[in-house]
């Protein structure tokens, strides 16, 4: 078949800028709700003045909304056809409330006003879902081209960890706009991110985070075409209760969804508790922090673009269960040096122990976005509807399912354990709690992990067939 032919039938190849362009709108949301799953639970409890278990109860709450609002959004989506695209006209409809919202949940002018926590983070994660939900979808309208799949994907998940870099690196951009208070230990004057009193630089660094992250998103709007998508008679008949038909025919939609829960529930657990972690347990400074955070991040920039090569040669599941192992020996090491006096000082093997445990986890995680074509061509193999956008809200809500379990899980521990943000010294239980949120609970979920993808039946050759089937129909029914 010719490249024209290939294009024809939906098999586009893109340019690099198109890619980068599709990639920025990761870079964006990464720059946004990264930052606040990563620090909104460590913001509240030492900055805002939140009680573990409040903050912790309002994630669940705000999980609960996404439930009743994702579905809703996918249908919006998948039934409307905006004049800028049906899906990445929502780059900019929704983008530009999620910067606003995003900005105020780290505002502290309310400081420890439940409601104003509640409006604020509510409203953030509903307009997040009218900007993932279609960017999502926005993937697999680019192209039905599988390699060209994994080049996207593994181009997108290469701008995230840019952003993931960025966010990491937010104690030190704090550090340039708080206010600096002597350090008991060395007596030097240095800037603090984890008190009351630095509430403006928090608030500031978000509107930079955000403002920069609006940005991105209007470029990735600008570069992206679509290509692959309903026409409007299909569009019409989308309904919300698609959603769960789909969830209930779809086998590898079903499993990709618990994947998804399970990853992203390790994440949030092992990242929220990562700030914690630092402060509490090793005492380490702001440039400390980042750069243990930023290890948490670097092996993407060397595992990512290996990806196409790692897959061709032991498969997607070989992959999965060589990463998500890896992953598990970086916890476990991570977590024998904290327990070993002499080892917990030597700062250089937590970064060791990191870098190992960010190598499985961040190639792993990255890769399972290229998933999500596959399963949606899969719908469209079993049932005549490609809906991009009811298949993105479903992993969207398990991916927020698992986020929730990031934000619940530590909070409750934390309460669980006493941990007292305004003391100098964490007793010995509440260190104990944090080690467990940073290697014990995410190495039992990378565990579920792993026996959950091996349950995923899509090849490279299946999927290869079903594309091409889908192509044939098509021909015919022209």
């Amino acid at each position: 078949m010719s490249n024209t032919e290939n294009a024809k039938n939906g098999f586009y190849k893109l340019s690099w800028l198109q890619r980068i362009g599709f990639g920025s709108g990761d870079l964006a949301q990464n720059l946004i709700y990264q930052t606040i799953s990563i620090w909104l639970l460590f913001f509240y409890t030492n900055v805002y003045g939140l009680k573990p278990e409040v903050a912790a109860v309002m994630f669940l709450i705000v999980r609960l909304v996404d439930v009743l609002w994702d579905p809703i959004v996918g249908t919006i989506v998948d039934k409307g056809n905006p004049k800028w695209g049906k899906y990445r006209s929502w780059l900019v409809l929704g983008g530009i409330p999620l910067v606003g919202l995003a900005i105020l949940c780290f505002w502290g002018k309310f400081s420890g006003s439940v409601a104003y926590a509640y409006i604020t983070y509510v409203g953030m994660s509903m307009c997040y879902t009218l900007v993932n939900v279609p960017y999502g979808a926005l993937n697999s309208s680019l192209t039905r081209d599988t390699d060209e799949i994994t080049v996207l994907t593994s181009t997108r998940m290469f701008m995230a960890n840019l952003g993931g870099l960025a966010v990491k690196s937010l104690p030190l951009v704090i550090a340039i706009f708080a206010p600096k208070v002597a350090n008991p230990q060395t007596g030097k004057m240095e800037a603090v991110y984890n008190t009351p009193e630095s509430a403006s630089a928090w608030f500031i660094t978000m509107a930079i985070f955000a403002i920069a992250g609006l940005l991105l998103l209007i470029f990735c709007f600008s570069q992206c075409k679509e290509r692959v998508v309903m026409d409007e008679k299909e569009s019409a008949n989308v309904k919300v209760s698609d959603l769960w038909t789909e969830f209930g025919r779809n086998k590898p939609l079903r499993v990709l969804a618990f994947f998804f829960i399970t990853a992203f529930a390790m994440m949030s657990v092992s990242n929220a508790a990562d700030s914690y972690f630092m402060t509490s347990t090793i005492h380490a400074n702001a440039f400390m922090t980042t750069a243990f955070m930023w290890l948490g991040t670097i092996p993407a920039f060397i595992f990512m673009p290996l990806v196409p090569a790692i897959k061709k040669k032991i498969g997607k599941k070989g992959m999965f269960y060589l990463f998500l192992g890896t992953a598990v020996v970086g916890m476990a090491m991570m977590y024998i040096f904290v327990s070993i006096p002499a080892l917990k000082s030597q700062f250089w093997l937590l970064c060791v122990a990191q870098f190992i445990k960010s190598t499985g986890i961040i190639t792993a995680t990255g890769y399972m976005w290229a998933l999500v074509p596959e399963v949606v061509a899969y719908g469209e193999y079993t049932t005549g509807k490609r809906i991009a956008g009811i298949v993105n809200a479903l992993t969207g809500i398990f991916f927020k399912a698992g986020m929730a379990l990031g934000g619940v899980v530590p909070g409750l521990v934390l309460a669980l354990v006493k941990y007292d943000a305004a003391a100098a010294e964490q007793t010995q239980l509440a260190q104990q709690g944090i080690l467990w949120l940073v290697c014990v609970i995410p190495a039992v979920l990378l565990l579920l992990a792993i026996f959950i993808i091996s349950k995923y039946e899509l090849s490279d050759e299946k999927m290869d067939e079903i594309n091409t089937a889908i192509e044939q129909r098509m021909k015919e029914n022209q």
